[in-house]
């Protein structure tokens, strides 16, 4: 859209407009924030000086899809088996659309104490100081930004109906639930 330098998302559109361009029979899969970033980016809640825990985005109270990575797979796998039929669509997914305090009550009711969601501004976490920081904080503000067309481009009934195993967030903590507490509860 010209206003958001988000690499990894200019990429996927960069190639995206080469396949058609070309005319190579694609259908081209959008995915949705993945929750395991909670475990493997850092993203998961951070405990401040009082040692409480608080949960982190540049949302806002904007609502933000996302699901788990293990189901993006299964709903790729059911796009391949639609044959021809999946050639030249455009499919969005997503397990489900919560906003930020949605996700740190789920968290805590997960990790059995309160989670506080810190709604933190778009250049303020550009500046904290991880590799891809202000990559992420554009990509957030154009989630923010543009929610209600980046959600209805990822509609859930579709995802399911995709794969009728779809997991929905709290069914993933559920199932990362150790791997979250022992995030949480490890010395910084």
């Amino acid at each position: 859209m010209g206003r958001f330098k988000v690499p990894h998302m200019d990429a996927k559109g960069e190639a995206n407009a080469l396949f058609r361009r070309l005319g190579v029979p694609a259908t081209f899969l959008y995915t949705s924030f993945y929750w395991d970033n909670l475990i493997h980016f850092g993203m998961a809640p951070q405990r401040d000086d009082e040692g409480r825990l608080v949960f982190t985005l540049p949302l806002g109270d904007a609502r933000l899809p996302g699901i788990a990575a293990a189901d993006i797979g299964a709903c790729a796998l059911a796009l391949f088996k639609q044959g021809k039929a999946a050639i030249g669509r455009d499919v969005g997914i997503a397990g489900e659309h919560l906003a930020g305090i949605e996700m740190a009550d789920a968290l805590g009711r997960t990790l059995g104490e309160p989670v506080r969601y810190h709604a933190i501004g778009f250049a303020a976490y550009a500046q904290l100081g991880f590799p891809g920081a202000a990559d992420l904080a554009n990509m957030f503000q154009y989630k923010h930004d543009f929610s209600e067309r980046y959600r209805a481009s990822r509609p859930v009934p579709e995802t399911r109906a995709l794969h009728p195993g779809l997991m929905g967030f709290d069914a993933w903590l559920d199932r990362h639930r150790v791997q979250l507490k022992s995030l949480v509860d490890a010395p910084r």
